[in-house]
């Protein structure tokens, strides 16, 4: 018997609510996971994989859930609350990227090591190059008067699928650490596969919640 559109709906909104909490739980637990597993402290290269992927993996994903109608854990606040804690935790996450890309290179350098040489980097490199120039532009949504000849609407969808790539490259570069001589000497077997489908499965959910937020504001605004 087919489903009334009523139904559908609710089913659909039921199944984006899910793989929202689900983004939600596995963003956290892969950086718990990589903190357990690189000991911040023990060595200056540990902090690199801490800070990549709380900025990357958690800070960013929650950046971008923020404005979810089913998934946000803010729905409380008002739009302009939920842009500010947006803006605040794609700065924190641009900080500890920054930070992060920062101290892999000079431990590189400790090294006598060649910067860049591998996908990882090159990847971690754009991808944090992306994000500052992420919210860079994100000032003329703060500011729509620095830039009269585009309207806030396309400033919004330019904004919005600038990020999208942004959380693309930043996931890619993830999947690309988890490749690394470092992390496959400590994690291997079903463990390795598990860790892989955390930035994927983040991803997926980012692209269908961002996608579906944006035809929702369309929706509700005049």
């Amino acid at each position: 018997m087919a489903l009334s559109v009523e139904t559908e709906s609710h089913i659909y909104r039921a199944l984006r609510t899910a793989s929202g909490a689900a983004a939600h739980l596995v963003a956290l637990g892969f950086t718990i996971f990589v903190a357990v597993l690189a000991r911040p402290g023990s060595s200056l290269f540990s902090w690199h994989p801490v800070l990549m992927s709380l900025a990357f993996s958690f800070l960013m994903t929650e950046a971008l859930l923020v404005f979810s109608p089913e998934s946000s854990l803010l729905r409380s606040l008002s739009r302009k609350g939920r842009a500010c804690c947006h803006w605040v935790l794609q700065l924190l996450a641009l900080l500890c990227a920054l930070l992060g890309l920062g101290l892999v290179i000079l431990h590189k350098e400790q090294l006598g090591k060649a910067h860049f040489a591998t996908r990882h980097g090159q990847a971690g490199l754009l991808a944090v190059l992306w994000a500052g120039l992420q919210c860079a532009g994100g000032v003329g949504l703060l500011y729509p008067k620095l830039l009269p000849r585009w309207s806030l609407a396309k400033l919004k969808l330019y904004h919005a699928t600038s990020g999208l790539v942004g959380y693309l490259l930043g996931s890619a570069s993830l999947l690309l650490g988890m490749c690394s001589l470092w992390f496959t000497a400590s994690v291997t077997g079903g463990a390795w596969y598990l860790a892989l489908l955390c930035p994927v499965l983040t991803s997926l959910v980012i692209m269908n919640q961002v996608s579906n937020a944006y035809l929702y504001r369309k929706r509700i605004q005049p």
